[in-house]
């Protein structure tokens, strides 16, 4: 593995543990170079998966996009990247069970909302406004009346 901070190839692992699900690993390393330490996380990669659009386009499902629009919900929140990376790998793994090669686009979105809901209100919020494409205040208004609700109810 190479050290994200000096490009070595000469670290160590430190630590090793599952993910919640036993779905991933997490590894925390040290570079035997720099000293610098950092996580990794290794998971089984699903092969061929395909995203069916809502217009009933297909593509393949790209991580990288999920990842990026995770990132724009919690910035400037208190939530961390190992923690975005173990929500993809729930995520993920949730889905793997419920599909096989084919998972519906708002499959994904509704498994990440769900996570998010618990993780941070305000991420989701800004996750739900882009995902569900609120046309004006009052729908995105009535999100927020629910979350309030859903949470003062338990």
């Amino acid at each position: 593995m190479r050290c994200p901070k000096c490009a070595s190839l000469e670290t160590k692992v430190l630590d090793t543990r599952t993910g919640k699900n036993e779905t991933s690993i997490r590894r925390r390393r040290e570079c035997l170079e720099c000293g610098y330490r950092f996580t990794t996380i290794e998971e089984v990669m699903q092969a061929d998966l395909q995203v069916v659009k809502r217009d009933g386009r297909r593509e393949d499902f790209d991580r990288a996009k999920v990842l990026g629009g995770l990132k724009k919900a919690v910035e400037k929140r208190p939530i961390d990247v190992l923690q975005i990376e173990m929500l993809i790998a729930d995520v993920l793994a949730s889905l793997e069970k419920e599909f096989d090669h084919e998972v519906p686009a708002h499959a994904i979105g509704e498994q990440i909302m769900r996570r998010l809901r618990h993780l941070d209100q305000i991420a989701y919020v800004r996750y739900a406004s882009v995902y569900k494409d609120f046309h004006d205040l009052a729908e995105l208004s009535q999100e927020i009346n629910e979350l309030k609700a859903s949470t003062e109810n338990g």
